[in-house]
């Protein structure tokens, strides 16, 4: 029976301002796992973009990654033939640093913007989630609302700035939000997530702190119309026939749904279900599953949305590796809509290796 047990490498860590939110989420994935079904590996990638054989996220996270000379630096082999992992120093990795799939736990740029999903492709790899379109669109607010628009999916007012507009032109730019957005906005990084660098800007010197704040973690900014209404996500899963989660609510318990606030569990709380009209809910899981197919996402995604008092519904953007912590609303989301973790996560393997399987049962020359 051991033999028949899929070899899964859990990929966490990496080069982002959500490297601390990756370690979170691998090890609640990684204590959850079932077992007698998987052999799992671990990878952790330190903020320096090397790769570790065999770190464990819990100690990571309690003691951050061991020195470079102290752990297995480890290396993909881009061999499409026989992708494996070699070792740096020369020594043997189990079973040959072979593996079926690879279940990527990386948030933010250099795991969820496509770049590593475009090596993963190279090497001819089975791995969880979205590929190399889906996550860059996904990452990518401003192209994100962009195809969201091209759908007619509706969407709140917003602009886009790079840091060098904003650098060059400070008040140009200044002056354009206050007119096409006005207050209060919201200043966001355009290729990051989990709340890091974004503000709620109430007036032009908080606006102009916030973009000096969001143009530290991004070359590009957006900056969008504040909509008052319940915040509400849905969880979408699947590949082609995506089904979509019962909606919860997140009551912020400041101005917005901080970084702290999503992974301290502290003051915030999430209504799951959330209090909706029926009407309201239907439209919900409708438009989350347009909107996944509206950037092609596959195996997972949440969605978040803004509904008003009217029971108008916006949508304010898709998130193709959300966070796993087991406070994190995509799991929970799940679990009320019938999928407990340990299921969801075959659920998401499963997937992954579907994906994997009918990308290879493309041609890809005429011979």
């Amino acid at each position: 029976m051991e033999d028949l047990k899929l070899r899964v490498v859990l990929l966490f860590g990496g080069r982002s301002g959500e490297h601390e939110v990756s370690l979170n989420s691998a090890q609640s994935l990684f204590k959850a796992i079932d077992r007698t079904r998987y052999d799992v590996e671990t990878i952790g990638i330190n903020k320096q973009g090397q790769w570790f054989w065999g770190v464990l996220p819990e100690a990571m996270i309690k003691d951050g990654f061991p020195p470079a000379d102290e752990a297995r630096q480890v290396t993909l082999v881009i061999d499409p033939t026989n992708p494996h992992f070699m070792a740096l120093d020369g020594h043997s990795l189990p079973n040959q640093g072979k593996f079926d799939l690879i279940f990527p736990v990386l948030h933010g740029p250099y795991g969820e913007d496509g770049t590593l999903q475009g090596l993963l492709e190279m090497a001819n790899v089975p791995y969880v989630g979205s590929g190399v379109l889906g996550s860059s669109l996904g990452m990518d607010k401003d192209r994100m609302k962009a195809v969201f628009f091209e759908k007619e999916l509706p969407q709140a007012r917003y602009a886009t700035f790079l840091r060098s507009d904003f650098l060059s032109a400070q008040e140009a730019c200044l002056n354009e939000i206050e007119t096409k957005i006005g207050y209060p906005c919201f200043v966001k990084p355009a290729n990051l997530g989990s709340s890091v660098g974004i503000s709620k800007a109430h007036n032009r010197e908080e606006l102009l702190e916030a973009l000096k704040v969001a143009t530290v973690f991004d070359r590009k900014v957006v900056i969008e119309e504040n909509i008052n209404g319940q915040e509400i996500e849905v969880a979408v899963l699947g590949n082609d026939l995506p089904k979509a989660s019962v909606p919860g609510e997140v009551k912020p318990a400041h101005e917005f749904y901080t970084y702290e606030a999503k992974y301290s569990n502290i003051g915030s709380s999430l209504l799951i279900p959330a209090p909706l009209d029926e009407s309201v809910i239907s439209r919900l899981k409708q438009m989350a599953i347009q909107a996944f197919r509206a950037v092609e996402a596959s195996g997972l995604s949440r969605v978040d949305f803004f509904v008003t008092s009217e029971n108008q519904i916006f949508l304010n953007e898709i998130n193709t590796l959300p966070g796993f912590t087991e406070i994190s609303m995509y799991p929970k989301l799940w679990e009320a809509s019938g999928i407990p973790y340990t299921e969801l996560i075959d659920r998401l393997i499963s997937f992954g290796l579907e994906r994997f399987q009918d990308k290879q049962n493309c041609k890809i020359s005429r011979d």
